[in-house]
Parts: structure tokens; C-alpha cells; sequence
């Protein structure tokens, strides 16, 4: 059994921007939400039987508290916004299994079901849909990969690793130490992707780094261009540190998925073909009934 866990969010903004305007009849913008619904569609046609979508219900989370910088709504366009509940309401019609986060991240979502589908001895593999470097974190060996669906690529932990020059578990750290613009933190003054890599592939964490550069593995210092600099950047900055090591790791809430058996898609509920009426895409109803009746 193959697990697909699906990033709304990334989703939905990748069709909004990427698709024409089309509009209900009031006037309501849904080109983004049917995009999705007809992606989403797409998957179980080409053989996928358990799926998830994540979405950020409301785009602030808990990490606007920690961080006054972090992310927020703010510039996102109002007809976007108004597509997360449409978006949520049509997959859930649809029979898809959907987590609308408020307080966590979708990025937490998929973390916790990835979590708990790599658990279970009935899944053969857990495929993650996003590009997310977040999501990099959670990749264990070809048992649990990302797949980029727009440029058809999929990340396994080697694939992580020639990326990044870091194991999945140290990306957190890879992270605050460079910095995530898409969040919005900045990481640590002086920190590249070069320096943090060699770092972190040696030591794994922040924490496990010593305070001087005198200290290091003789290996990392002579990798490091102003080595002495960045350790005591770092041996200044740790709080600091260790926030942004916070922000970007995933907060795995177990009770999101109780069991894999409710990711498995049955067919779409009495309700989906009155939302495709409201997509403007009635074949997309009928279409899912057909699959649904061959399965």
C-alpha cells in the first residue's frame, strides 16, 4: 500500500497563480479550488487509495507567537483566502480525508500522518506532495519520500542529502542556521548553505556544536571559510538558534490520523456533484462516480 499525504496549501496557491480567473455566478473566484479538486482526482484515477490533504485553514499558527516575523496572511490576495473553506468543503465532498489546521501548520499535518503511516507494516511507502523544504525533515531512506508533483521529481534521503549536504534529521538546524525566507526568519548573520552543510553533516545538530571554532573536528574547521567567525556567531546567538531550530521543526500530533484505514477513498459523498455545479464542472462528478464504482 502506497500513502499519498497532499499539501493544500501549496496546492491551491500553485493553481491560483497558474490557472485563468473563473468565477461563480456571485462572483466568488473557485478556479484555484477546482484546479486542486481536479488534481486531487487525477491521483486516485492514476491508482492512489489512501490520501490526505493538509491546509491552512487560517495561515497564522502557533509559531506567529514565538516569532513576530514568522509568516502571516498578510499580501496573500482576499479570492485566494476565501478558497481554503471551499477547498476543504469540495474535498471533503469528494471523500477525501482533510486536515484544516488552525493552531498547527499543514506542514505539521503531514509530518504527524507520515508519522503514523511509516509506523504501519501494511504501507509499502508514504509519498509526501509538496516541494516544502520543510517537509525534507520527515524523508527516511525510499520508505518515506517527497514528490515535487510539478516537476515530477521524486526526494528520497540520498536525494535530501545531495540537495542539502545534510541528513533529514538535521534540516531544523540546516534551517535556522540559513535561514527560511518563505517562514520568515532569517537564520544566523554570516551562516550559508555551504557552511551549515559542513557543519551539520559532521555534528548533526546546533547543539552538538562547539562554542569555538578551535573545538571543531579539524576536518570541519578546514571546510569552513571563517570558521572562527560563525562559531562565535553561533556561541552569541544560540537562543536565538535554538528558536529558529523551533519554527522549522514539525510538531507530530499522532491523533491527527488514528489509523491508515481513513485515508482510504471509498468515493465522493451525495454532495460532491452540487459542488462541481458550483466549480462550474459538472463532469468532474460524474467522472469520480465512475471511479468510485470500479473500485
Amino acid at each position: 500500500m502506497r500513502v499519498h499525504l497532499v499539501d493544500g496549501t501549496y496546492e491551491l496557491f500553485r493553481h491560483h497563480f497558474g490557472q485563468p480567473r473563473s468565477t461563480t455566478a456571485g462572483g466568488a473566484e473557485i478556479a484555484a479550488t477546482r484546479g486542486v479538486v481536479t488534481s486531487v482526482l487525477s491521483m486516485l484515477s492514476g491508482g492512489a487509495t489512501h490520501l490526505g490533504v493538509a491546509t491552512d485553514h487560517v495561515i497564522e499558527s502557533f509559531r506567529n507567537k514565538l516569532w513576530p516575523g514568522y509568516k502571516t496572511s498578510a499580501g496573500v490576495p482576499p479570492e485566494l483566502l476565501a478558497q481554503f473553506e471551499l477547498l476543504e468543503a469540495a474535498l471533503g465532498a469528494l471523500g477525501v480525508l482533510v486536515w484544516p489546521m488552525v493552531e498547527l501548520e499543514a506542514d505539521d499535518a503531514l509530518g504527524s500522518a507520515a508519522a503514523v503511516a511509516a509506523e504501519d507494516p501494511s504501507v509499502d511507502q508514504v509519498v509526501i506532495c509538496t516541494p516544502d523544504k520543510d517537509l525534507a525533515q520527515c524523508v527516511s531512506g525510499r520508505r518515506v519520500v517527497q514528490l515535487d508533483r510539478r516537476a515530477d521529481a521524486i526526494t528520497d534521503e540520498d536525494g535530501v542529502r545531495d540537495k542539502f549536504g545534510v541528513s533529514p534529521r538535521s534540516i531544523p538546524d540546516f534551517l535556522a542556521l540559513v535561514g527560511d525566507a518563505a517562514d520568515g526568519f532569517p537564520g544566523l548573520a554570516g551562516w550559508g548553505k555551504r557552511s551549515a552543510a559542513a557543519v551539520l553533516a559532521h555534528y548533526g545538530h546546533i547543539g552538538a556544536v562547539p562554542d569555538d571554532a578551535a573545538d571543531w573536528d579539524p576536518s570541519v574547521r578546514s571546510a569552513v571559510r571563517g570558521a572562527p567567525r560563525l562559531a562565535a556567531t553561533l556561541a552569541a546567538e544560540r537562543p536565538l538558534a535554538g528558536l529558529f531550530v523551533e519554527l522549522a521543526t514539525l510538531r507530530i500530533d499522532r491523533t491527527l490520523l488514528p489509523d491508515i484505514g481513513a485515508l482510504a477513498w471509498s468515493g465522493p459523498s451525495d454532495d460532491f456533484a452540487a459542488v462541481c455545479d458550483l466549480l462550474r464542472a459538472p463532469a468532474l462528478a460524474e467522472r469520480a462516480a465512475t471511479l468510485a464504482a470500479r473500485r
